[in-house]
């Protein structure tokens, strides 16, 4: 297994919408192995492919304190939600950076497993909040531009002066 590098925003790639998996490949699976590792020493509770410049419809996750729940969405597709609740997110393409965005409550995911079997999932709380963070990744979006011009233009700006204060 490997660690993968995590693309960081606003890099262009992370606006890349992801293709379908076609079939379900020991290559596919080395993937889904590498991205788990690379997001749990982030460490973080979720990771699209597209945030390691991969653009396939593949998220792992895993919301467990322990860490030993790991979920597996392949070509996932949102069937229902409901409600609406606001909470605060980050992630790992930005960073240090937490702000509040406005989710459905709950959501019925559909998605093949690492076997490549179709399973649904109905969700609520984190779990919901972390599967529509990452589907957002699959469609070329990150959370912040969830947020107002302005909170993006200052976020933009923070993350710049945060990479030049490393180098």
């Amino acid at each position: 297994m490997a660690l993968l590098p995590i693309l960081q925003y606003p890099d262009p790639r992370l606006h890349k919408v992801a293709k379908l998996v076609v079939a379900v490949t020991d290559e596919t699976r080395r993937l889904i192995r590498d991205m788990s590792e690379t997001m749990y020493a982030a460490p973080g509770i979720g990771l699209a492919a597209t945030q390691v410049d991969v653009h396939e419809r593949i998220i792992v996750m895993d919301i467990s304190e322990a860490h030993n729940d790991l979920k597996v969405f392949i070509n996932p597709e949102l069937i229902e939600q409901s409600g609406e609740e606001e909470g605060e997110e980050g992630c790992l393409s930005v960073p240090g950076i937490y702000e509040k965005v406005r989710r459905a409550e709950r959501v019925t995911v559909r998605a093949l497993n690492e076997s490549g079997e179709p399973f649904t999932l109905t969700a609520d709380g984190l779990l919901a909040v972390c599967i529509q963070h990452e589907m957002d990744h699959l469609e070329g979006h990150v959370f912040v531009e969830h947020l107002s011009h302005l909170k993006q233009t200052r976020i933009r700006a923070k993350l710049k002066k945060q990479r030049r204060e490393t180098l």
